[in-house]
This record gives structure tokens, C-alpha cells and sequence, in this order.
């Protein structure tokens, strides 16, 4: 049960980083976005879900750093696609 944890953490991370993110660009929701960075969230859930399913126990600041390193992972994705996008386009 506690790796559910670790992995609902890791995905929770993700998920306020890309709110947050679409709340600070004032732009209208777009719901195909969204659902790019639910699915990074879910690669960050499955990882740290491995990652941690050969642990003997789950520590609440060990939560709390697969919340930050959901979240992190989420937006490490969201610039890096946007960098990729930009040198693909010839603006960088």
C-alpha cells in the first residue's frame, strides 16, 4: 500500500505543477495540454511506483520528495518539448 502512496504522490506532484502552470500563463484551459502533462504525471507515478516498490518502508519526507520530484518532472518535460518545438521551428 505504501508504494500506492509514493506513486499517488509522484502523480499529485505533477498534476499541481501543470494547474499551477496553466493558472500563471492566463491563457484559457486547453485540455489537450493538460492531458500531456497528466500523462508525464503518470510516468512520474510509475516510476517512483518501481523505484520504491524494493523499499522496506516509506517515510513521510520520502512522500513529500516524490511530490516535488513529480512536479519536476512534469515541468523538465513541459520546457523540454517546448525547447524541442522551438529548434524543430528554426527559432533557436
Amino acid at each position: 500500500m505504501q508504494v500506492f502512496y509514493i506513486a499517488l504522490a509522484a502523480f499529485a506532484g505533477g498534476i499541481v505543477a501543470a494547474v499551477l502552470g496553466w493558472l500563471d500563463s492566463g491563457i484559457p484551459f486547453q485540455p489537450k495540454k493538460f492531458l500531456s502533462s497528466v500523462g508525464r504525471a503518470l510516468v512520474a507515478a510509475a516510476a517512483f511506483a518501481v523505484g520504491y516498490s524494493y523499499s522496506n518502508g516509506i517515510t513521510p519526507l520520502e512522500i513529500a520528495a516524490a511530490f516535488v520530484a513529480g512536479a519536476g518532472f512534469d515541468v523538465l518535460g513541459n520546457r523540454g518539448i517546448g525547447a524541442l518545438k522551438a529548434i524543430i521551428k528554426g527559432d533557436k
